[in-house]
């Protein structure tokens, strides 16, 4: 049987197709720049568009080679509209970077074009939300503007934004009226018509507490709201984070139901349940002073069906030993806080001082807001002490002679704290301020004014990079300093003060028969600066530098300055950093080596 000519040139063509296979080895894009954050995106949604991608690797025949490039134009050009691109120019080619090897290069070259942007923007809110003055807000900073790209991103996040205020401030039946775009190609542009409907604003209605251990209405006191006033998603947000700081309970669901709403009150559910009612804690400590301990620890978070709780914390190490017993009774009226009595025991017989103290304290402390926290209390300290004499070398056993002092004195305290992250901050400031004073014959043994005042502030810089400044200032104004106790004098060196010296190594000293110790100053006066590099996430280094000093006045000022380095590691439980620093003005070791873990705040 003969074939045709024109049946014969076909089943030749079909033939070297299916021998003319070649092996996409990799897709590139050409014409976007991957330094320019926008156009990275641009990189990223085209190469997720792009169905060449699938089959990087895999033999294909020149039929289906061909498809597959003609698809890409069509696909690269849909992967570019949402970024505000509607007539990009794209050409795809192959390249064989061996000749006439089956390996290719699929080329996709883009040309953006001119982009559309926003010509008219007609938005509004009709009924009761068009008068709030929030709505109105968030209209006019709606983005894209008039004269923008048309970002089909930017557009979402403002109209989702937009759907989100109407619920957090209580108009639970918006909707849309009008929800258009109308994209002109051949002008460039584009038309935005949106219109919600807000219909009511909701009241806040009944809130129910589903709880079965704590006495009925004790938390009915931490709804701050009146019944019948506006509804706002805020007040539900304050009301758990109330409900989180009292450290009840092991999960907390808060459900407005606008469902069940009744003459335009919204009811609110709040679902509890208890967490685990003891916490016992243990560890070990060493330090160069007090010699090696153990701490041990146990709270109860709830006592009783009023909400009291009760902690211990015992720290016994060879040379120096404190005990702390606080009742706490929750304040849930005027600010979220507690009252708490405090009863401590300290003990510590190192080389150069022999010190007991016992301290009762009854306090209010009390959120201001979500930055700003303050703690007003009452204290007597009855305090003994005595510091170690040089040995004369005549074998006789000289007395100790112990001093005591008794001090009565009120304190107030506040901390404000504004950072991005509690836990490793990178941007923000903290800082906590500290005021007391006792008068004589009044349960004090000498008149006596003390302010402290501690700051902290973070800077990140880059994506690895943070730099951490520190200051601390505090004078005591009295006639009297040798009447005041150790427990209330200040001290400078140690972690968190003057790194490359020993805690309270730096200040005013005096002669022991185990050297010269610092007995405490009038006022201290310190600053820290630290930059850290992180080398990956969680890994990093600091250098860091540290100065100051403890003193009674101007005329016995000695500053001492430690510079170091440390090791820092994002741990799961917190940061933890490791310093090694060096005194460089007299310091009693020749080096330090500190040891920090925990959250930053």
């Amino acid at each position: 049987m003969r074939l045709s000519p024109l049946l014969a040139a076909a089943l030749f063509t079909l033939t070297g197709t299916a021998h003319a296979a070649s092996t996409i080895d990799k897709v590139e894009i050409r014409g976007l720049n991957a330094d320019n954050e926008v156009e990275a995106l641009m990189i990223e949604n085209i190469n997720v568009a792009l169905s060449l991608n699938d089959v990087v690797g895999r033999r294909q025949g020149e039929s289906r080679l061909e498809y597959l490039m003609t698809e890409a134009k069509a696909e690269a050009r849909e992967a570019m509209e949402p970024f505000g691109y509607y007539s990009p120019e794209i050409s795809v080619e192959a390249a064989r970077p061996g000749g006439e090897d089956e390996r290719i290069t699929v080329v996709v070259s883009v040309d953006k074009g001119e982009p559309v942007r926003v010509r008219r923007s007609d938005l509004s809110i009709e009924g009761a939300g068009g008068k709030d003055r929030y709505l109105k807000e968030d209209l006019a900073a709606f983005i894209p503007q008039v004269g923008d790209i048309f970002d089909h991103t930017t557009y979402e996040t403002s109209k989702t934004r937009i759907v989100r205020r109407l619920a957090e401030r209580g108009y639970f039946d918006a909707d849309f009226v009008n929800r258009r775009v109308e994209v002109t190609r051949a002008e460039h542009a584009a038309d935005i018509d949106l219109t919600w409907a807000s219909g009511i604003r909701y009241d806040m209605g009944p809130t129910t507490f589903h709880q079965t251990y704590f006495r009925q209405g004790l938390l009915d006191k931490l709804v701050y709201w009146e019944q019948g006033s506006y509804f706002h998603q805020g007040k539900l947000d304050r009301l758990r984070q109330s409900l989180a700081g009292l450290d009840y309970f092991s999960s907390i669901d808060i459900q407005a139901k606008p469902e069940d709403a009744v003459d335009g009150q919204v009811p609110v559910d709040v679902t509890l349940a208890l967490a685990k009612r003891d916490v016992y804690t243990m560890g070990v400590s060493y330090g160069t002073e007090s010699g090696a301990g153990v701490r041990l620890g146990l709270e109860r978070r709830y006592v009783n069906s009023r909400g009291h709780k009760l902690s211990t914390q015992l720290d016994y190490a060879q040379k120096r030993k404190n005990l702390v017993t606080q009742y706490r009774i929750p304040a849930f009226k005027w600010l979220d806080g507690w009252y708490t009595v405090l009863a401590q025991g300290y003990d510590e017989q190192t080389d150069y001082i022999d010190t007991r103290l016992l301290k009762l304290s009854v306090a209010r402390s009390g959120e201001i807001n979500e930055y700003l926290t303050a703690n007003a209390s009452l204290n007597a300290v009855r305090e003994r002490w005595a510091y170690s004499l040089p040995d004369d070398g005549s074998g006789v056993v000289v007395p100790v002679d112990y001093r005591y002092a008794t001090f009565t004195y009120p304190e107030l305290s506040a901390s404000y704290v504004d950072v991005d992250n509690r836990t490793f901050p990178r941007r923000g400031i903290a800082s906590t301020m500290t005021l007391r004073g006792g008068l004589e014959g009044a349960g004090s043994d000498a008149n006596f004014a003390q302010v402290h005042l501690e700051a902290r502030w973070f800077k990140g810089i880059g994506a690895s990079d943070r730099f951490i400044a520190r200051g601390e200032l505090g004078h005591t104004f009295t006639d009297a300093l040798n009447a005041m106790p150790p427990s209330l004098r200040y001290y400078a060196g140690g972690d968190r003060s003057i790194r490359g010296y020993q805690y309270r190594e730096v200040g005013p000293r005096v002669d022991t028969g185990e050297g010269k110790f610092s007995v405490g100053a009038k006022n201290v006066l310190t600053a820290s600066a630290e930059y850290e590099h992180y080398f990956n996430g969680s890994w990093g280094g600091a250098v860091f530098v540290d100065s100051g000093s403890a003193f009674d006045s101007g005329n016995d000022l000695q500053w001492r300055t430690g510079v170091g380095v440390g090791l820092r590691w994002k741990s799961p439980v917190g940061a933890v950093r490791v310093d090694l620093a060096r005194g460089l003005d007299a310091p009693d070791s020749s080096f330090t080596i500190g040891l920090g873990i925990g959250a930053e705040f």
